[in-house]
């Protein structure tokens, strides 16, 4: 029988399963929403859709190269010591096999493909079920290497930091070498060329007011206190742009300079830091046994 939107959705709302999930239940029940519950609940999809109000913060990120294709991808948890969980990493195994292959565009066209005949999102809740946790796979980007170009990649404390960089030119050690100065130092753009007008005029407004708050410069004339600005400027741009930042392996040359020298040039990069820019619930564990024991 035909399974209309309205209905996928009203199970969605009772079960917060995912999409597919839901219409595949609904399609081996017959429409009927009470056994799709059911259905839901012994894939083991249902009870691990309650989790889904829980904070995964913590997890491993992944690059992975694969001749002319890197795909670098995060998947959370909820806590560390899942993350070294056999289990965790075996769904990480699943899910970089499938993201290399399937290259897919976005996290819901990801989360969408077929694995075994099952989608990767029911892998995933599947996994979170018997795991025990909220698992979620967070980002990715799959990368594609044109003639002439080169992948470097870098894992820190097992995938704690992961960084992939694209080289003009060189070769797999070198690309490598900046991608453990991208990891390391934490750099936003590659060269002031790509820094929007805006970033530019923020860091001057800022170092404008640091000047304004210092009395021991009120008397400078305006002319020098500018210079003064845009030296300040031109010093914090350089930290957070790749090619101008010092060479983590040799601090007589910058990031620029070394590539230049080995034939290279730097095209893009990209950094994941697990759980960056989430917010993580404040754990206190006196006020957790005291409200366990209040409630019995």
């Amino acid at each position: 029988m035909a399974i209309s939107a309205s209905q996928v959705k009203e199970l969605r709302e009772i079960t917060a399963a995912g999409m597919m999930d839901c219409k595949k239940a609904l399609t081996e029940c017959d429409g009927d929403i009470a056994k799709s519950i059911d259905w839901l609940r012994e894939k083991g999809i249902a009870s691990a859709a309650k989790k889904g109000s829980r904070i995964a913060a913590e997890g491993l990120s992944r690059v992975k190269i694969e001749g002319n294709t890197a795909v670098i991808f995060e998947v959370n948890s909820e806590t560390d010591f899942v993350a070294k969980n056999e289990q965790f990493i075996t769904l990480l195994n699943t899910i970089e096999a499938t993201l290399i292959a399937a290259k897919p565009a976005t996290v819901e066209a990801a989360l969408a493909l077929d694995i075994n005949g099952e989608t990767l999102e029911t892998v995933i809740a599947t996994a979170t079920a018997k795991i025990g946790e909220k698992i979620t796979l967070r980002r990715f980007e799959v990368l594609e290497a044109k003639d002439g170009e080169v992948f470097g990649c870098y894992m820190h404390n097992g995938g704690k930091i992961s960084a992939v960089t694209t080289l003009q030119g060189g070769d797999a050690v070198i690309a490598k070498n900046i991608s453990m100065q991208v990891a390391s130092m934490g750099a936003q753009f590659v060269s002031r060329n790509e820094m929007p007008a805006e970033y530019i005029a923020h860091e001057r407004g800022i170092q404008l007011e640091i000047l304004k708050n210092d009395a021991s410069l009120a008397t400078k004339p305006e002319k020098v206190l500018q210079g003064i600005v845009e030296g300040r400027v031109s010093k914090t741009l350089q930290e957070v742009c790749l090619v101008d930042q010092v060479y983590f392996l040799d601090s007589a040359v910058k990031v620029g300079a070394f590539a230049k020298a080995n034939s290279a040039e730097v095209l893009s990069f990209t950094r994941y830091i697990v759980g960056e820019g989430i917010e993580k619930r404040e754990e206190n564990f006196a006020e957790e046994v005291a409200a366990q024991l209040a409630g019995k």
